[in-house]
């Protein structure tokens, strides 16, 4: 594969990750959170049964291939999905863009805490530029405050949005070691059996939740459109995104990957005001702008550092 199709790939999927991040707020209104992922795991495994069976040129799942597939279902998949759907059912979308756009300096953190790798003062300085941005985001009242709230409502919504303010800082997290973890899997898997198979390991571990859910909600109430947007969500979330960055992911360099995570807040931002109404005020601006000059620090290629798709090989 040409390095164009696989940058074309690794921002494909970013761009989508953003999108069904803003698209789930009107999703998580009328599904719960639980079988919202639930469903999520068995459109997406319905859609993918053609792909777990194991090609004849790959060799059987050795024992860390499979303890690394449950981590990269279980942080990539399961952790982040219920974090990021009850982070943003409490807070707006642009502001969960706003957050999102930590990944790179979670990345580098990680980095440096699991595979000691050197970091330098400007990626440093990116992961103060991402600490920044979130601290405004989250002490912007305009921001949290629903129209026309005041009182114990008022009160009551700002700790919403500080709780799932603290949600979206985990789903983040849970972004960045799905991030370095997916590069071993993909020296010695095929993007589509690594999509198909950590799909099925987030489905048996939401499955008990799922069911409990479903037992006593009245799904009449959900309206077609809203099964249409379940359909998006599911497949973008399950199936392409996961098969569009492991596939760019088998070709370009772990490191030279991250600077694509740009586009997922930067696509979180923008469905959040085109499709769903939200407004960039002055605190989100700034917020937005101090992030992304932290994810520009972040990813920016540097001499003298070692690829660190070589120590994520070693996670």
């Amino acid at each position: 594969m040409g390095r164009v199709v696989a940058y074309a790939c690794l921002a494909l999927s970013m761009s989508l990750v953003g999108s069904y991040v803003a698209l789930s707020k009107p999703l998580v209104a009328v599904l719960p959170v639980f079988l919202l992922a639930w469903l999520r795991f068995g459109l997406g495994s319905l859609a993918m049964l053609n792909w777990l069976k194991k090609p004849a040129t790959e060799m059987p799942l050795s024992g860390q291939t499979r303890r690394l597939l449950f981590l990269e279902s279980f942080l990539g998949n399961f952790l982040f999905s219920i974090c990021m759907l009850f982070g943003v059912s409490m807070t707006s979308a642009v502001t969960a863009g706003v957050i999102m756009a930590a990944i790179p300096a979670a990345v580098a953190l990680m980095s440096w805490f699991f595979l000691r790798e050197r970091i330098s003062a400007r990626i440093w300085g990116a992961v103060v530029c991402a600490v920044v941005g979130i601290g405004l985001v989250s002490l912007s009242k305009d921001v949290l405050l629903t129209p026309g709230a005041t009182g114990p409502t008022a009160d009551l919504a700002l700790k919403s949005a500080w709780m799932g303010n603290l949600l979206l800082i985990g789903a983040v997290l849970c972004e960045a070691a799905y991030a370095v973890i997916g590069k071993k899997l993909t020296g010695v898997l095929s993007p589509k059996r690594i999509t198909a198979l950590i799909n099925l390991w987030g489905l048996a571990l939401v499955t008990p939740f799922g069911l409990w859910t479903a037992w006593g909600f009245d799904f009449s109430r959900v309206a077609l459109p809203s099964w249409l947007l379940l359909l998006f969500y599911s497949l973008a979330a399950s199936v392409w995104t996961v098969w569009l960055w492991m596939t760019g992911l088998k070709t370009i360099p772990a490191n030279q990957a991250g600077v694509f995570t740009v586009l997922l807040p930067v696509s979180a931002a923008a469905v959040g005001v085109i499709v769903l109404g939200e407004r960039l005020n002055s605190a989100q601006i700034g917020a937005f702008a101090i992030a992304l000059m932290g994810v520009v620090l972040a990813t920016f290629p540097q001499r003298g550092l070692i690829p660190s798709d070589r120590g994520a090989a070693r996670h």
